[in-house]
């Protein structure tokens, strides 16, 4: 992808939820970098401060714990969306998760310095920030929902709805551990529908 395509898909984006100005337009195209993960492959290692936030555009993301020695999925993220681990991305300290691609991935990156820098210099990232950061919010709040599902298959239905356009595409192993249930559970819950 050539410095323009990535320029444009920065600037769409943004756009979305903000005017652009000449400078700032200028100040994103040379903070924000393009990085390839592959399937696989750890973005965030939890033993690690999340120095860069992540925007995707193409793959899935996922954002995992491990709890007695069982990787725990809390969030997927696909096109269009920021990935980071947000209280060590904002506090700048060590915080339990991971982050992992499940497919091949397309993303571009910010370090925090530089989106202090744009906080600092361009007030409309402020604004940028309060309407954007609802996709990291609504996934924790879609989890905690999905938890209040009594039955397994109520989860799976929410599930699917919360991640409509990416469920298909994600592993059935994860899909368990993110609802809560054994693969078998959810294997039996799939071929019912």
């Amino acid at each position: 992808m050539n410095n323009i395509e990535k320029t444009e898909i920065i600037y769409t984006h943004f756009e979305k939820f903000i005017t652009l100005s000449e400078k700032l337009k200028s100040e994103l195209s040379k903070r924000i970098k393009p990085i390839e993960f592959k399937k696989g492959e750890l973005v965030l290692d939890a033993n690690n401060i999340s120095k860069k936030s992540y925007f995707i555009s193409k793959g899935i993301l996922r954002t995992y714990f491990i709890k007695d020695g069982k990787e725990i999925s809390e969030y997927f993220s696909g096109i269009d969306e920021w990935v980071n681990s947000p209280r060590s991305f904002t506090q700048r300290e060590k915080d339990i998760y991971y982050i992992d691609a499940i497919e091949n991935t397309e993303a571009y990156f910010i370090n925090v310095n530089d989106l202090v820098y744009l906080f600092d210099n361009f007030p409309e990232m402020e604004r940028y920030a309060r309407l954007s950061m609802g996709t990291v919010f609504g996934h924790f709040m879609e989890r905690i929902t999905s938890m209040r599902f009594t039955s397994a298959k109520e989860k799976y239905n929410h599930f699917q709805e919360t991640y409509s356009k990416i469920y298909h595409r994600i592993p059935l192993g994860m899909v368990a551990s993110y609802l809560g249930i054994t693969q078998e559970t959810l294997s039996r819950i799939r071929a019912k529908k």
